[in-house]
């Protein structure tokens, strides 16, 4: 057998390592996978723990998440979320949801997602989040009934479900969505850490469940947590801390690029309207205005000219009134409940604002009657009452006023952007003066014996034209909101005007519909009446009936927007 002879100068062979230096690669490549199996994940940890019978129990599996004391004076339990080992598995919202037996549509530790960076270098970051037992926790402060409590030793927010009446206002309150209400109940409940397994050295549900360890629980110092508010140290996309002071800590070794922002970010959708709160706000509102624009009226014209309607008009007032705190309990999961509401006075503005309506009620049912006891010869001793008619009239509007304000911080004290104080206070406050206006305008005219002499005269005329040019200050004022359309930042108001030009568009041009009519189309053609033109009685009378109805429908359509486009505050969520 030949063999082909090839000549050197055609080509060479490669170069192979030599025996040794392939020896002294794969050797350090050995190390490093020896190395590297050394470094146990927490489920293989898990499993030594179990097979070697280390520990006595399954809490102590988990005992290096749990601290190992007690908080001392000035401490408190936190969560504590290692963001570079959590991965969205949600080991940790079943784990809670089984060990609590939540019900099938409750969550009280959720999942999210943080995303940002550039097209070259994209960032993407999974967040789990539930109560963060802040240091001065809204819920609690703002609570009616007492149904939160702070631990003094563990720092632990805890819901009393016993206690909770199920207004949902520490809803409103949290700044983190925390608390969630549950229809079937009736309450409102939310994560207490495990409070019982950790007061027997076991780990919570979430700790214990989390595959990578993510999620631990530490002591921290109160004081640093304060320091780190301020700092508004806590999490890209989350709301400012320095409201509530959260103690959660957030950890990673990354550096987060500068855009990060929620999955969730851009998306707007209507909120729940709550409609018993729609009623009771606009019809407490049209009462307080009614009895005010009545006092006014009688103090600028004489107790002679509104003794035609003055009966009516109080009466009128009291009974919307009541109406409104009748529909107020419709709004309670457990309304059988409701007369817990006045133990939160302290720190509650949602326990003042019901103290005031109820001292506003009570008042005005005096005030009222006050105008029919002569007629009624069966009831003596409230013939007082008669004689108390002006001390009682100021008595209902200053209470009236103080309901009001009660309410106006009952939102303002949410510190929500689209619910500041002085934005509100005017709504609520122009509100009022509508309603009132309107009110007292078409009981005036129901009630008067001589309707088209009404027109002329001077009170009547200059209550007119208060109607039409508070309806359009408001209104103006309400129209102000879409200039947020053409700004480029995603603000919390441009959220509330793309849905009121959106999703809530047809709600929108009822609002402002009904309010042109009611409020300045129709009263100002009331300006220009006159007794010679030929305008019959019931004609004046229908249309005082129909622009009141009109500013009533106006004014329920804006209250209904106060709630639905207003974009709620919570931690990051996920794409849906």
């Amino acid at each position: 057998m030949s063999v082909a002879k090839v000549s050197d100068t055609h080509f060479r062979l490669p170069v192979v390592n030599s025996p040794k230096r392939r020896q002294d690669s794969n050797q350090k490549l050995l190390e490093a996978l020896l190395e590297q199996q050394q470094e146990l994940t927490a489920v293989e940890r898990f499993s030594r723990l179990h097979e070697e019978h280390a520990l006595p129990a399954q809490s102590r599996y988990y005992r290096d998440l749990i601290p190992l004391e007690r908080p001392k004076p000035g401490q408190q339990y936190a969560f504590e979320v290692d963001l570079d080992a959590c991965t969205a598995c949600k080991a940790c919202v079943t784990a809670c949801h089984s060990l609590n037996g939540l019900d099938e549509s409750e969550v009280w530790r959720s999942v999210g997602l943080l995303h940002g960076g550039t097209p070259q270098a994209p960032a993407q970051q999974s967040v789990t989040t539930s109560c963060h037992h802040c240091l001065d926790p809204a819920c609690m402060s703002g609570c009616p009934v007492k149904a939160y409590e702070k631990d003094p030793v563990t720092g632990i927010v805890k819901h009393l479900d016993d206690q909770c009446i199920g207004c949902q206002y520490c809803i409103l309150m949290c700044p983190y969505d925390a608390p969630k209400f549950n229809p079937e109940r009736g309450i409102v409940r939310k994560c207490d850490m495990c409070s019982d397994r950790l007061a027997n050295d076991e780990a919570p549900a979430c700790v214990q469940s989390c595959p990578n360890g993510a999620i631990r629980i530490t002591v921290v110092d109160q004081a640093n947590a304060v320091q780190e508010s301020e700092a508004n140290i806590f999490l890209p996309g989350a709301p400012a801390p320095g409201h509530t002071l959260p103690t959660t800590s957030y950890k990673t070794k990354r550096s987060f690029p500068r855009n990060m922002l929620p999955a969730d970010f851009y998306e707007v959708n209507r909120e729940h309207s709550h409609p018993p709160l729609v009623i009771m706000l606009v019809l407490t509102q049209l009462s307080v205005g009614a009895f005010c624009v009545s006092l006014a009226l009688n103090k600028a014209l004489g107790e002679q000219a509104t003794q035609d309607f003055g009966g009516h008009s109080a009466t009128f007032a009291l009974v919307f009134g009541l109406a409104a705190l009748a529909a107020s309990l419709l709004h309670l999961g457990r309304p059988q409940y409701a007369f817990r509401a006045f133990l939160g006075l302290k720190t509650s503005w949602l326990s003042r604002e019901i103290l005031g309506f109820s001292l506003f009620a009570g008042a005005g049912t005096l005030y009222a009657a006050s105008f029919w006891v002569a007629s009624m010869p069966a009831l003596p001793a409230l013939l007082p009452l008669r004689h108390l008619q002006g001390p009682l009239s100021y008595t209902v509007a200053l209470s009236g006023m103080l309901g009001v304000f009660c309410s106006v911080m009952v939102y303002a004290a949410t510190q929500r952007e689209h619910w500041r104080g002085a934005l509100t206070g005017f709504k609520f406050a122009a509100t009022a003066a509508v309603l009132g206006s309107s009110t007292i305008l078409m009981i005036a005219l129901l009630s008067s014996r001589e309707h088209a002499a009404l027109l002329l005269t001077g009170g009547f005329r200059a209550l007119s034209a208060f109607l039409c040019v508070t309806t359009a200050l408001k209104l103006l004022v309400e129209l102000s909101i879409f200039r947020h359309l053409r700004k480029r930042s995603h603000s919390t108001l441009k959220r509330s005007a793309i849905l009121m030009t959106g999703e809530l568009q047809g709600a929108t041009a009822w609002r402002f519909a009904c309010g042109a009519l009611g409020g300045i189309v129709l009263p100002a053609l009331s300006l220009f009446a006159a007794p010679d033109s030929g305008i019959s009685s019931e004609a004046l009378m229908a249309m005082a009936v129909v622009a009141f109805l009109f500013c009533l429908s106006g004014e329920l359509f804006e209250r209904y927007l106060f709630f639905a486009a207003a974009p709620a505050s919570k931690m990051p969520g996920g794409l849906s």
